[in-house]
């Protein structure tokens, strides 16, 4: 029997916050992103959607009121976003800036040679690459 890959078509990344609103923000500015969905004590968790309409991938925040999770991400768990162009890369790393990320030294040195590391007020990394993925 052969196995094949499994057509996905949309992705998701899902992960608790401390501060929805706060999370929500800074991604919607950083990454030019909508809510596109939300929910309130759903099974005890309030939550938050983003993305934005076309795009394959979103984000899910979420906390729970009850049993509050503190975020534990190590310095290896990232998001990695591939943006070719330099002009725009530069202007995405300026807007993570002023959305309230900081510029971190990534654990990984190859993330350094073309992009740029920013962390979250949670912990949370995202790998701004420039560089063209495939």
């Amino acid at each position: 029997m052969t196995k094949s890959w499994i057509n996905i078509n949309s992705l998701r990344i899902a992960h608790p916050v401390t501060n929805l609103e706060q999370s929500a923000i800074m991604y919607c500015n950083g990454l030019d992103l909508e809510i596109i969905g939300s929910f309130e004590d759903h099974l005890g968790f309030d939550g938050v959607i983003l993305g934005k309409n076309g795009l394959p991938y979103h984000f899910e925040m979420t906390y729970c009121k009850n049993h509050p999770i503190i975020p534990s991400p190590t310095k290896e768990d990232l998001i990695v976003l591939y943006i070719s162009d330099l002009t725009e890369w530069q202007y995405r790393c300026k807007l993570l800036l002023e959305s309230g990320f900081t510029s971190v030294e990534s654990f990984n040195p190859y993330w350094t040679k073309h992009g740029e590391t920013f962390q979250d007020h949670d912990g949370y990394r995202i790998v701004l690459q420039n560089a063209r993925w495939i």
